[in-house]
């Protein structure tokens, strides 16, 4: 199982899951410790900032954080869950995700990966930038960057709701 949520859930989510396995996403400067339970090497943390385009001073997503996070998931053995999450639980961990999802699924429907997100995650505003680049990495050929753009903006939320992902 893949479940989402926010920094301030982290510790909760881990705990109520029993993952194994774990993906921050957030800004570079943070400092987010393996949650209990979690082998130092089960803990991907990826920095960079929620942003689109690229802004003076802070860090967006690239290709090799892209790179990291497939790499990462693909060797999840399924056994236990993994959590992804980022600060606020709405846009970067719904779109690592999204992008877990496609990823570990290579023949599903992007677009209804992105409807199921969107029932699970009414707040969910995927990272475009992080959408595009997975596309481009997995091969969908604008079909990721599009399904997502079709569920459009999530609700407006200070922080997502916790939740679980379907995989199949």
């Amino acid at each position: 199982m893949l479940h989402v949520c926010s920094l301030s859930k982290l510790s909760e989510t881990v705990a109520k899951s029993g993952a194994k396995s774990v993906v921050t996403l957030i800004n570079v400067e943070m400092e987010v410790p393996t949650p209990k339970g979690v082998d130092p090497s089960r803990h991907l943390f990826l920095g960079f900032n929620d942003i689109v385009d690229p802004v003076e001073g802070l860090t967006p997503a690239s290709e090799e954080h892209i790179e990291r996070l497939l790499q990462f998931v693909r060797s999840w053995d399924r056994k236990s869950p993994l959590v992804v999450h980022c600060w606020a639980g709405i846009s970067r961990s719904t779109a690592g995700a999204y992008t877990t999802a496609c990823a570990l699924n290579p023949d599903a429907d992007e677009y209804r990966l992105a409807a199921v997100l969107r029932q699970r995650a009414p707040s969910a505003t995927p990272n475009a930038r992080i959408v595009a680049m997975a596309d481009k990495l997995l091969n969908r050929n604008g079909r990721m960057i599009d399904a997502i753009r079709a569920i459009g903006r999530g609700e407006r939320a200070f922080e997502g709701t916790p939740f679980v992902m379907p995989l199949e």
